[in-house]
């Protein structure tokens, strides 16, 4: 992702790079205005953020909740700078840069003055209140990956927030054959989440593989082991539907299982139950990933 220079105004627009001190404290995607200086700087590696993207006739806001790397930081403005001024050369630059705006308001525009505590409220965005604010979210992408930016000027200080789109760093979770077992005789049952499928699909992908390999080695390893596998979805879509999909998904991986590893068909059976065994809420994406599940139960 390349760096966002700020372009600032004198009497007219003219490109001027922070100092080698300020360079080290601003974000590495973009500059800050000239004169500002940092009152309040926060960084989470990994967190979730709340995009502002548009307000209801009624005033409510509309988000996108966002997880990724999120860093905040309170610029203290420059006396003699107006607002119009200082986001118009925010805007300018982020624009030139590639940024999408997706959703911006001005003064009134985002919301009446006693109201505007509940840009802190939503997300942070305390600035709302200094007065004379301007807002301005979006996005932006190229082969270095993808930000967004949420820009928040007001009187007094200026909120840059931007959140870079990434995956978790984790450990991956290694489904072997002796954790299979630990499971089944714990519990009765274990839920394997490596055996992957194309959205609304019963077809399983090729890096499943590991995770099928390690099933089999419990399989061959119990020679009297019987399962029930049971494949589990969320709850996007009707019920009907997911268990019919959730079938077909355990029907699968018993086939895959028989079929490319030999192992006797009388020793698996394949059902679906849909979303009505959820291991977590369907409210969060978090919740809908870990529901769905192929579960192997013992018979």
């Amino acid at each position: 992702m390349k760096k966002m220079p700020v372009i600032l105004c004198a009497t007219v627009f003219m490109a001027i790079f922070a100092s080698a001190l300020h360079a080290q404290e601003d974000h590495p995607l973009v500059s800050r205005y000239a004169g500002s200086t940092i009152q309040k700087k926060d960084a989470e590696e990994f967190g979730e953020y709340k995009l502002i993207t548009g307000r209801t006739a009624q005033g409510e806001f509309l988000g996108e909740t966002l997880k990724g790397k999120v860093t905040r930081i309170v610029y203290g403005n420059p006396e003699g700078r107006s607002t119009l001024e200082i986001f118009s050369n925010y805007r300018k630059a982020l624009e030139a840069a590639g940024l999408k705006v997706i959703y911006t308001c001005e003064l009134d525009n985002c919301g009446p003055a006693y109201a505007r505590s509940a840009w802190n409220r939503y997300n942070g965005l305390f600035a709302a209140s200094d007065g004379d604010p301007r807002y301005l979210g979006g996005k932006i992408a190229d082969d270095g990956g993808t930000a967004y930016l949420a820009l928040m000027v007001g009187r007094n200080r200026t909120q840059l927030d931007i959140v870079e789109i990434m995956g978790m760093e984790e450990d991956m979770v290694v489904v072997d054959a002796a954790a299979l077992a630990k499971g089944l005789e714990a519990e009765g049952k274990v839920s394997v989440y490596g055996i992957y499928f194309d959205t609304d699909k019963a077809d399983i992908k090729p890096e499943s593989k590991p995770a099928l390999d390690e099933i089999a080695k419990l399989l061959k390893n119990r020679a009297t082991l019987k399962l029930y596998v049971v494949g589990h979805t969320d709850m996007t879509a009707s019920l009907e539907h997911n268990r019919t999909l959730s079938a077909a998904r355990a029907q699968a991986v018993v086939k895959a299982l028989v079929t490319d590893y030999g192992i006797a068909a009388t020793r698996l059976e394949g059902y679906g139950v849909g979303p009505l065994a959820p291991a977590a809420s369907n409210a969060s994406a978090e919740g809908r990933a870990k529901n769905r599940r192929v579960e192997l139960v013992a018979r």
